[in-house]
């Protein structure tokens, strides 16, 4: 933690940002990256979710107050511009969200840079079926590992909301790999 302090009291210094930064972009990228390609699923998008992820924390460091975890306040950044992404995609091809969700997800399968088997991408099409906050909520539980609590840090909602949530992206996907499997 007090790593953390110390390296935004740096971020937050003019005169040692950038090296702050480029430590912060070393720590996070890939964690980011892998948390962003679970909702935007293409590689190049994700590249370009993370690159507008770190250019909106290097504008908006000076704002972070430690009300939260470092990690936790990118991962909202990342999250929320990951959504605003699909949504704009979706929007310029005139698709519903989860329209948009069912397509790219049919598309791992031609992914060279997915590189699952059979069962992963079933488990991916079952997790682009659900809603937007259970999709969010599943990845960053069942793949990042992440407590409720940190959860609620960063979707800022509560802990037996994201609980519940959790229980029907559960629920749903189970159904959805048991009608595929058969």
């Amino acid at each position: 933690m007090t790593d953390e302090i110390s390296l935004v009291v740096q971020l937050q210094n003019p005169k040692t940002r950038e090296k702050a930064f480029q430590v912060l972009i070393t720590q996070y990228k890939e964690r980011l990256y892998w948390h962003i390609r679970k909702i935007v699923i293409v590689h190049d998008d994700a590249d370009d979710v993370l690159q507008n992820t770190f250019v909106k924390i290097f504008k908006n460091i000076e704002k972070f107050n430690q009300q939260s975890k470092l990690y936790s306040w990118m991962y909202r950044i990342a999250t929320n511009e990951s959504i605003t992404f699909i949504n704009k995609r979706a929007k310029e091809r005139n698709l519903d969200i989860s329209d948009y969700h069912q397509q790219l997800a049919s598309t791992l399968e031609s992914d060279v840079f997915f590189s699952g088997d059979e069962i992963q991408i079933i488990l991916q099409k079952a997790i682009a079926t659900l809603p937007e906050k259970q999709q969010l909520v599943f990845n960053m539980k069942y793949f990042d590992e992440l407590k409720y609590n940190e959860i609620s840090e960063i979707l800022e909602t509560s802990v037996g909301a994201l609980k519940a949530s959790y229980f029907h992206a559960v629920k749903k996907i189970e159904t959805y790999i048991k009608t595929k499997s058969h």
